[in-house]
């Protein structure tokens, strides 16, 4: 075997005799490296030549072979490197604190040649077959990321599509998507910092919300245009088909859940949540399904409020927009009939941070 391919072996002992020794049995098939003390040892072990196994001894000047069997499984860079303790220490306690401390064998001297060449070959066999386990669950790791990101990918740019395509039909849309999507967040933020539905807006829970909410108006794709791009307000009739774009984004939305595999359907739930629930009251005065309180879901509750508010600040054309500060005005005046009373506590502590929004997207003139 050349040099290159040996695993390397460090002896750590107090006594130059018992160095030879083990040496001397092990150096035609292993590459040997030696300390002197449990300091040596520390610093050999590691080294730019990184051990494959340490054989230890216990009784030592300075630090003892448990102390420094300690301190290697404290470091993250020697942890892993299997200790062996060899001792002339042999009462059942003296092994079973060497084990404790995290050596992985005990051989006691004087050493039994076969023995400590058996013991060393089957621990570094043993050794080569976990780095390559753990090398491949690291690739498995690197793989299952990898494809949780492009699943991620995927959800984006299917959403994203969906919202462009029903923001290509109305003329009047503009960055509402993005702007919607922001209030959203920082509503589902705001309620769990206030301690408010903490168990239903987990990070992950408000990221897919988040994530969901441009499809909100998806079902606007089969309103016909007369209606839809009008200029000018909507007569009772064509008004009740407009509203017809909430159970009509559910259905598409339903019907794609259904198509798809259960794991690439979690953020169409809520999708479709917001979809069907948007234009829900909490007075019950909604539509379509005319649902109240902690009935309507509640990532539809978010999105009702955000949906008025950028309604309110923008201009349309049967109205000019309206003033942040009206529009805040008409949002608290609100609470408990149109909205969720607590989703609006939590946007009158931060409609500051709408009004940026509304800025930082606002539409091209």
């Amino acid at each position: 075997m050349s040099e290159i391919n040996k695993s390397t072996i460090l002896i750590v002992d107090d006594e130059a005799f018992n160095i030879v020794v083990l040496s001397d049995l092990l150096k035609n098939d292993y590459r040997i490296i030696i300390a002197k003390n449990g300091e040596q040892a520390l610093s050999r072990a590691s080294g730019e030549v990184r051990p494959d196994l340490i054989l230890l001894d216990i009784m030592m000047p300075g630090m003892d072979g448990y102390e420094v069997c300690t301190a290697l499984k404290a470091n993250p860079q020697t942890k892993h490197i299997p200790v062996i303790f060899v001792s002339a220490m042999s009462d059942e306690l003296d092994e079973e604190r060497g084990l404790k401390v995290g050596a992985i064998d005990y051989i006691r001297k004087p050493v039994t040649p076969a023995i400590v060449r058996s013991r060393v070959r089957n621990h570094l066999a043993l050794k080569v077959a976990q780095d390559q386990l753990a090398r491949q669950n690291e690739i498995l790791e690197e793989l299952v990321a990898q494809r949780t990101q492009e699943l991620a990918t995927t959800q984006d740019v299917t959403i994203l599509a969906l919202a462009s395509l029903a923001e290509t039909r109305d003329n009047e849309t503009g960055n509402h998507i993005r702007r919607t999507q922001y209030y959203v967040k920082e509503l589902a933020e705001e309620l769990v910092a206030m301690g408010h539905y903490t168990e239903a807006l987990k990070p992950e829970e408000i990221e897919l919300i988040y994530k969901s909410a441009p499809l909100h108006d998806i079902g606007k794709v089969g309103i016909p245009d007369s209606i839809l791009l009008k200029p000018g307000k909507l007569e009772p009739e064509e008004f009740r088909i407009m509203m017809t774009h909430a159970e009509l984004g559910a259905k598409a939305l339903d019907y794609a859940s259904d198509s798809l595999s259960s794991s690439a359907t979690s953020f169409l739930r809520y999708a479709k949540d917001i979809a069907a629930c948007h234009h829900e009251k909490w007075n019950g005065q909604g539509y379509p399904k005319g649902l109240s309180g902690d009935s309507i879901p509640l990532a539809a509750r978010l999105m009702a409020l955000a949906d008025v508010y950028d309604a309110l600040i923008s201009k349309r054309v049967y109205k000019p927009a309206f003033s942040h500060e009206k529009s805040v005005s008409i949002i608290l005046e609100g609470k408990g009939s149109h909205f969720d009373p607590v989703v609006v506590d939590a946007f009158q502590r931060i409609e500051e941070r709408f009004k940026q929004i509304a800025e930082q997207y606002k539409d091209e003139e």
